[in-house]
């Protein structure tokens, strides 16, 4: 996990540092409501780097870390669905279009536009979110859909009402400055 946080801060190269943020501990969740049965999961494993200099914006998700009610839901999600021996993670790099001051308390729409890794395919995304500062910390969320076909995730057709086409996916990730 640590190497995994230290490759997004290489990311942001020679950055001013006092403009730095981390998250080691951002949470994830996923959700798909199907006809036979919904599929639910969360992650408080997620990394992320925000630079509020240039609003450069990195997330490593590790695939593995999504917790299910059901055990064998999770098995099959990481053997069948996401292969997550062969796709470990999912990132997103991209930047905040709009400016954010990190120093004033407050609440800031934003969109962030990049790129979206799931599954091996990478993908133009641009998400719509939340940015808000108070007493000097960050916090972000965000909540977007992921169509499984766009990243090459197969539904066979034996489960197809059991696993929904579209999946929920909710980020809330609280920054810290980084230190060296």
């Amino acid at each position: 996990m640590k190497y995994i946080a230290l490759i997004l801060l290489v990311w942001f190269g020679n950055q001013a540092r006092q403009e730095t943020y981390v998250c080691k501990n951002a949470k994830i969740s996923l959700y798909s409501k199907a006809p036979l049965e919904d599929i639910d999961a969360t992650s408080t494993q997620g990394t992320s780097v925000f630079n509020a200099a240039t609003g450069d914006l990195a997330f490593s998700m590790p695939i593995r870390t999504f917790k299910f009610e059901k055990s064998l839901m999770q098995e099959h999600f990481n053997e069948n669905y996401m292969e997550s021996d062969k796709y470990p993670n999912a990132t997103f790099k991209g930047r905040i279009q709009e400016k954010i001051d990190v120093h004033k308390d407050g609440t800031y729409p934003v969109t962030v536009s990049g790129i979206l890794d799931v599954h091996g395919i990478k993908q133009s995304r641009s998400i719509k979110g939340t940015v808000t500062v108070k007493n000097d910390a960050v916090s972000m969320a965000s909540e977007f859909i992921v169509q499984c076909k766009d990243h090459q995730i197969d539904i066979p057709q034996l489960v197809f009402k059991k696993i929904a086409e579209s999946i929920q996916i909710k980020v809330a990730a609280n920054y810290t400055p980084y230190k060296k």
